[in-house]
């Protein structure tokens, strides 16, 4: 079985999390797939926008406890490849924001612990109203850790502390309040959605999407001074490049923007 399928439409690439037998967990195979897609797309000029969604009746229920209880088996106990693990996972978490293409979570079932880590760290989500985020570790003695990074930029402090002790899970209609999500709509009209919100991007000049995603993450870093000098350089180079001259001279001009 393909763990992670690809199809490429429209300028928009949709990758499906392709096993659900174990609710498409983090395998060493499926951050493996994962990553090699991410690493794929970051040079891909004909894609503007990505969606990430899950086959069967999960978008992804984590990391793959089994594999991590059989690493106790190593002669240290698990911890080199439970260490290596996390790495991984962090790594393939923190491509998803280096692309260049915005990336849309499509969700629907449940999103757990890593799963609802991956929701939180993609640029974009919408989900079925029926989902469920959570992040329940604790419920079985594994605190949320890596999982909380993710969660934290996302939603309020004691939203997501509550989240993580207590392993309450959230409705989408809250995941939406919370800010963990942009919006629930009805299972029926989530691909739609998705796509419709993946097919606006994908009309835009790339090259401004590219530039402000990146300095999007760039200024959240900084102080309000230190943001403001930075994305003023980044307005600078933005309109110094022919094609935002051309987009400018367009709506000045009241016609459609040339940009090929």
């Amino acid at each position: 079985m393909t763990l992670l399928t690809r199809h490429d439409a429209d300028h928009i690439a949709h990758l499906e999390l392709n096993s659900p037998q174990n609710l498409n967990a983090l395998s060493d195979g499926m951050l493996a797939a994962l990553q090699s897609e991410l690493d794929a797309l970051k040079s891909d000029t004909s894609i503007r926008a990505v969606i990430l969604s899950g086959a069967g009746k999960a978008f992804c229920a984590g990391h793959d406890l089994k594999e991590m209880q059989t690493a106790r088996q190593a002669p240290d106990g698990g911890v080199s490849a439970w260490g290596d693990l996390f790495e991984r996972c962090a790594t393939m978490m923190q491509s998803i924001q280096a692309l260049p293409q915005p990336v849309i979570a499509q969700v629907h079932g449940i999103a757990t612990a890593a799963g609802c880590q991956l929701v939180a760290t993609c640029d974009m989500a919408i989900a079925a109203d029926s989902t469920r985020f959570g992040v329940n570790g604790v419920n079985i003695g594994l605190f949320c850790s890596t999982p909380m990074v993710a969660l934290t930029r996302n939603v309020s402090r004691k939203q997501a502390f509550e989240m993580l002790t207590t392993g309450r899970f959230l409705s989408a209609a809250e995941a939406a309040d919370a800010g963990l999500i942009n919006r629930a709509v009805p299972e029926a009209d989530l691909a739609n959605e998705t796509r419709a919100l993946a097919r606006t991007i994908a009309e835009k000049l790339p090259l401004a999407v590219k530039t402000g995603k990146q300095a999007f993450y760039e200024q959240a870093q900084m102080t309000t001074a230190e943001a403001y000098a930075y994305t003023g350089k980044i307005m600078v180079e933005n309109m110094a490049a022919a094609q935002t001259n051309e987009g400018i001279s367009a709506f000045l001009e009241k016609r459609p923007p040339n940009w090929d």
